[in-house]
């Protein structure tokens, strides 16, 4: 790697002033288990396996209830269980967290649950998906690493939000999408001012070409959120189970379903729930982890179907591009949180995922995009094929707003009636 050298050595030179009290003590390979000093690093130098973030033990322990309690109403208030921001003047602030758990009794009565189903509404953030929450932490991250511009490789919500953020802060930033990407999400995007660069391949072409250009000279200076700092953009997932946890009153739920696209999502709220046992903040608890992907893009569900660690890659069709990362980074962690939970996965086509959507929306008023669809989908169909138990308490994860992926329903939902303006126009229609 090209910053193994003065450039590596550098940053981790000033992390080690600028993280201070941070509870993270380093980089771990989640393969080999090799740790690092914390740096702008993702890749293990002894195995190349994927690198997380360490954390002192005793600083954890050192958070409470009442420290999270007294934080901002925003997912800083958890800054002492993140890598990044633990000094209030560095954080990239825009009120992203703290989103409503919202109890769906219609939908759990539709989908015959007798304990009590949950929707966690991430599209309540600033630029509408829990990609806020990840970029939050890695451009805080990157801030305090010395980067002065801001990049990465997108499906379309973290370029939404990596923009956003960006301008926000008077950063610089280049964002990365496949040319086929919706045209909401594309224009989202683009009003912000950056740059914004349009990609003729698929997620995965656009993922190598950024890794790629992260090793070149011309983007020294450049942080790529899902590349060179994703050890701490990762983390920012993890805000997804500590809220859960709290907004229950401090306890965990026993099942959760959530969306994979890298599966790296779901690991992360894994990890959180098991963090917050660790150190007390919520009691221990027999809990379920489900994993959610569209037919068109299914390599993890696929390997869990088939009993096997191996993730094969694929080439993603269908509709739910958000979720369309054929080679995902995260799969065989995934598997492992999924299997050693006791949970399961499964994957749905594109019919299911419009229905989906429209289920989710006319039994509890949140209207999702696309992923959204393709996690309530296949809550329906756990539960249909008896792998997920509807007399355990569940949260389900929804990730992006319906607004970004209209084109994936519009044709299913018309006006009730066209009538003019009269009561007789009323009347004709059988409104009346």
């Amino acid at each position: 790697m090209r910053r193994k050298g003065f450039i590596v050595t550098a940053l981790i030179n000033r992390a080690a002033g600028t993280f201070g009290e941070s509870p993270a003590s380093g980089l771990v390979c989640r393969n080999c288990g090799a740790t690092f000093p914390l740096g702008a690093q993702h890749a293990c130098f002894e195995c190349f396996g994927p690198l997380e973030i360490g954390y002192d033990p005793e600083r954890l322990a050192r958070v409470t209830r009442a420290d999270i309690e007294a934080g901002p109403y925003s997912l800083w208030r958890y800054a002492g269980l993140l890598p990044a921001g633990h000094n209030p003047l560095t954080r990239v602030e825009s009120g992203t967290g703290m989103t409503p758990l919202i109890r769906a009794d219609k939908l759990a009565d539709r989908l015959g649950f007798t304990a009590p189903l949950w929707v966690k509404d991430d599209s309540a953030n600033p630029t509408h998906s829990f990609k806020d929450r990840v970029v939050s932490v890695a451009i805080t991250a990157a801030r305090e690493l010395g980067f002065t511009r801001i990049a990465c490789a997108s499906t379309g919500n973290l370029a939404n939000s990596v923009a956003a953020h960006a301008t926000r802060i008077g950063m610089d930033s280049i964002v990365f999408i496949p040319s086929d990407l919706e045209s909401a999400k594309v224009t989202q995007t683009a009003i912000y001012g950056g740059t914004l660069v349009a990609v003729e391949g698929s997620y995965d072409d656009v993922n190598r070409l950024c890794s790629e250009l992260s090793e070149t000279d011309e983007f020294e200076s450049t942080a790529f959120v899902n590349v060179n700092v994703r050890p701490y953009y990762a983390e920012g997932s993890k805000t997804l189970g500590y809220e859960v946890a709290e907004q229950l009153g401090w306890r965990l739920p026993q099942q959760v379903v959530a969306p994979m696209a890298s599966g790296s999502m779901l690991t992360k709220v894994n990890k959180a729930f098991k963090e917050l046992v660790s150190i007390g903040l919520v009691d221990a608890l027999d809990y379920r982890v489900y994993g959610a992907q569209s037919s068109g893009c299914s390599p993890i569900a696929q390997a869990f179907a088939d009993g096997t660690d191996t993730v094969i890659p694929v080439k993603p069709t269908g509709i739910a591009k958000s979720l369309n990362i054929g080679n995902p980074a995260d799969g065989p962690y995934a598997l492992d949180a999924v299997r050693s939970t006791g949970g399961a996965m499964a994957h749905v086509d594109d019919e299911e995922i419009r229905a989906g959507i429209q289920l989710l929306a006319e039994t509890t008023g949140v209207f999702a995009e696309t992923a959204g669809g393709v996690t309530t989908a296949v809550l329906k169909k756990l539960v249909e094929s008896g792998q997920l138990d509807p007399s355990r308490e569940t949260v389900i994860y929804n990730t992006g707003d319906g607004l970004k992926t209209l084109d994936a329903v519009s044709d299913r939902v018309q006006p009730t009636a066209t009538i003019p303006p009269t009561i007789k126009g009323m009347r004709a229609a059988g409104l009346l």
